[in-house]
């Protein structure tokens, strides 16, 4: 993803997979506490229907819409855990397992694992 975007613009642009099929409108970003990357999109699917969340990497902002490099039927069959709160270490390990992602956590019992916070959402200071 491009690292140089600043995470609120992408709030409100349209998501589209990788056939070019529309998915919906990001929602909300979800940012590594760790290092302030934007890690996830939650992607509004429909009018009435649930938020998806989508990996931000290796996704990409071409002409102000988000690419996701997924087939739409896999992104709208990613777990839902509902919006607007942190995503859990689990959560997250589930939607990296969903969508084919490798990611390398640290051991459990090393500084870096009881410091880290999975899932802030952009703009919340909050938590």
């Amino acid at each position: 993803m491009q690292t140089d975007i600043d995470p609120r613009s992408l709030i409100g642009r349209k998501a589209f997979d990788r056939n070019g099929n529309k998915i919906g409108t990001v929602d909300e970003v979800y940012l590594d506490d760790a290092t302030g990357v934007p890690e996830w999109a939650a992607v509004r699917t429909g009018l009435f229907s649930r938020d998806a969340f989508v990996p931000l990497e290796p996704s990409e902002v071409v002409n102000d819409s988000l690419r996701v490099p997924y087939e739409r039927s896999l992104i709208k069959d990613a777990p839902d855990f509902g919006v607007g709160r942190h995503l859990s270490p689990a959560q997250e390990l589930q939607l990296y397992h969903h969508y084919g992602l490798d990611i390398s956590f640290p051991a459990p019992d090393t500084p870096e694992a009881s410091d880290k916070d999975f899932g802030k959402i952009a703009g919340d200071d909050t938590a």
